[in-house]
């Protein structure tokens, strides 16, 4: 196994090619990539313009300079962390410019092997399971993400109106009003499919004989393999990747919608209604023995024919109001579907803001302030379609309690609470009563003393941002 070491003597290149060292680096402006490392082939400018002649030159167009340059500066922008060679975005430029035409004729060659991906393991939603990413290095993602770039379009003519998962133009909030629109029609009971495992059981075979209906080009088809079976190295220890498609490169995202749109094609033709985003699937039906009729039908399919598994334990028939689907649930009011953030999701939001507003976490109150911004912005913005006004406003009371229990724990002693209450404009007699409490952190927090000192604008001003103010921003 070849693995690259950062810096400019590195190479993903054949061993037979070796790297070119010590050349000085042109000072050029960042947005000019490196399109001088290598000449273009420019499929549209040769007229090349019959579609079989097109995808049999698919290669062409993926090493195309322009197209890596564009594919260069999406993996800068998208930064991400370095792959089993230790080289960072920052490196990827340099690397380039010196070895992109040596990169650009070992694909052509067919002798160009990717490294293997470092396996990353981050905690699930339930915090109990972890979910396995396989991180590469900067330039397979450089070459992953030129390959997308070319295939998505081809692609996207196929792709069924029911996905959208990893698709331009289409995002989490477009399935969740879909699901509404098919739940006032009338399919209130839903057929929700988990997919066990899915990105670390998909068969390899089966995916390469889909990809060859459509790509005539085998050299990139072949690619695509490699890239598959690059291995996964896990410390020190080497795994082959006999199955499965990794998670954490630009290529995986469209080869699983490649995969599941095999089902999408599937339940078309069956006639069922139904929203997938990425694997989680929700087919839509009119009662529940429709719904566990079409479980009972649809499985022998996905179980034998696209060689996926089903997780039973997981998989649910039950009314819509009952399920969760990326993180919301629906229900009925006045005639129409609403929709609303699921209990677990809330739990999970409560979770990070506990751990964020923890009093022994030592991360200073102006950092704190800063990343629970952000983490409110991220939610708020997620989270906006839902009906959450009233579960915001109790969030943000309880927030603000336990951010004035964090200072009143930094005053600590008796002193510091009456010259930190007298500043923040308690009269002097009472912040002395006030700074001798005997109450706990906790039951201070809701109390007058801190209600007075530490107001609602008095912690705005100190950087705080809450949910509700957020939500009526993006509302607006």
């Amino acid at each position: 196994m070849k693995v690259t070491r950062t810096g400019r003597n590195c190479s993903q290149l054949p061993a037979d090619e070796s790297c070119k060292g010590g050349s000085p680096q042109k000072n050029r402006a960042e947005l000019e990539g490196y399109a001088g490392a290598h000449d273009s082939v420019r499929i549209t400018e040769n007229n090349i313009t019959d579609a079989s002649r097109l995808r049999e030159t698919l290669l062409e167009q993926i090493l195309d300079a322009g197209n890596l340059n564009g594919a260069y500066k999406k993996v800068k922008r998208n930064k991400g962390a370095p792959g089993i060679d230790g080289m960072d975005v920052e490196a990827l430029r340099p690397y380039l410019m010196e070895n992109g035409a040596q990169l650009k004729q070992s694909i052509l060659d067919g002798k160009y092997r990717p490294n293997p991906v470092r396996r990353v393991e981050i905690p699930k939603e339930d915090g109990k399971k972890k979910r396995k990413l396989g991180i590469p290095t900067v330039v397979d993602r450089v070459v992953q993400q030129a390959i997308a770039q070319v295939l998505e379009p081809i692609y996207e003519e196929q792709f069924s109106d029911n996905s959208y998962g990893f698709r331009p133009g289409r995002s989490a909030h477009d399935a969740i009003r879909k699901c509404q629109e098919l739940v006032d029609e009338g399919y209130k009971y839903v057929t929700d499919i988990d997919l066990e495992k899915y990105f670390d059981t998909v068969n390899h075979s089966k995916l390469i004989e889909v990809l060859s209906r459509t790509i005539k080009d085998g050299r990139v088809v072949s690619l695509v393999h490699k890239y598959l079976r690059a291995g996964v190295l896990t410390g020190h220890s080497f795994e082959d990747s006999e199955t499965g498609v990794p998670q954490g490169g630009p290529l995986s995202p469209l080869l699983s919608n490649i995969m599941l749109n095999e089902l999408d094609k599937e339940l078309e033709r069956r006639g069922h209604r139904f929203v997938r985003y990425a694997d989680d699937l929700m087919i839509f039906s009119k009662s529940r023995k429709s719904a566990q009729r079409k479980l009972d039908n649809l499985r022998p399919f996905i179980e034998k024919k696209l060689f996926l598994r089903i997780n039973m334990d997981k998989t649910e028939v039950d009314y819509v109001g009952k399920v969760k689907f990326l993180g919301f649930s629906f229900y009925r009011r006045k005639g129409k579907t609403r929709v609303r953030i699921h209990p677990k999701s809330v739990a999970r939001m409560r979770d990070k803001v506990r751990a964020l507003t923890s009093r022994s976490n030592g991360i200073g109150n102006k950092n704190r302030a800063d990343k629970l911004r952000k983490y409110i912005m991220g939610w708020v913005n997620y989270f906006k379609i839902a009906d959450m006004k009233q579960l915001l406003h109790y969030t943000d009371k309880w927030m603000r309690r336990r951010i004035r229990m964090i200072f009143w724990k930094q005053w600590k002693r008796v002193r510091t609470r009456d010259l930190m209450l007298k500043l923040f404009g308690i009269h002097i007699q009472q912040a002395w009563e006030y700074a001798n409490t005997r109450k706990g952190y906790w039951r201070t927090s809701n109390s007058p003393i801190l209600a007075k000192s530490l107001r609602n604008e008095v912690l705005k001003k100190k950087g705080f941002l809450f949910f509700s103010d957020y939500y009526r921003q993006v509302k607006a």
